[in-house]
């Protein structure tokens, strides 16, 4: 098939591939007196994290490309969990995730390489919450309606969507999934 001199397919431009988009909330964090950027994981998040790790190894859900929150009870979230995969993919330690707005975390994934396929974000209520509902044009009924009323520490948000990560908009991608893997 020939094409016309000024014509991009949709394939050329990335639109028919599929990319995932999981939203980890950190595990349970300890409530110590220490700065909250320094609050490390409870005995919970120490048991739930690599029950993260292992949800996702089974789900198929083996990330190209970690963004990690700088905050010490994410890094040891995802230290836990990354350990239960059977090959633990690139991570980027990014203090705009700390505490981030739905906002700020949808700027982050704007400059995802679009290489990457499957993205774990490692961060924070509201923010992660806020994104997965900002996100979400569709989903499945039940993980929406979790998602609307609750995203508990440890939850994941599965998104799905083609297209580019510096194209993704509001309402673009659809909520897969919302699991909340226990230790």
């Amino acid at each position: 098939m020939r094409r016309r001199p000024g014509i991009v397919t949709q394939q050329a431009q990335g639109m028919t591939v599929l990319r995932r988009l999981v939203l980890f909330r950190h595990a349970k964090a300890d409530t110590c007196e220490v700065p909250d950027h320094e609050r490390p994981l409870a005995a919970r998040g120490r048991r739930d994290a690599p029950a993260g790790g292992r949800w996702l190894r089974e789900a198929g859900l083996r990330p190209d490309r970690v963004v990690c929150s700088t905050a010490r009870r994410t890094q040891e979230t995802w230290a836990l969990a990354a350990a239960e995969l059977d090959a633990a993919p690139a991570v980027a330690y990014d203090e705009r995730v700390y505490l981030a707005s739905a906002g700020g975390l949808l700027d982050v994934l704007r400059e995802v390489d679009d290489e990457v396929r499957t993205l774990v974000v490692v961060g924070h209520n509201p923010g992660l919450q806020q994104l997965a509902l900002l996100l979400a044009g569709s989903g499945e009924a039940d993980p929406l309606a979790r998602a609307r009323r609750k995203f508990p520490t440890s939850g994941l948000a599965v998104l799905t969507f083609h297209g580019s990560w510096s194209r993704l908009e509001p309402g673009a991608a659809h909520l897969a999934d919302l699991a909340v893997p226990r230790g």
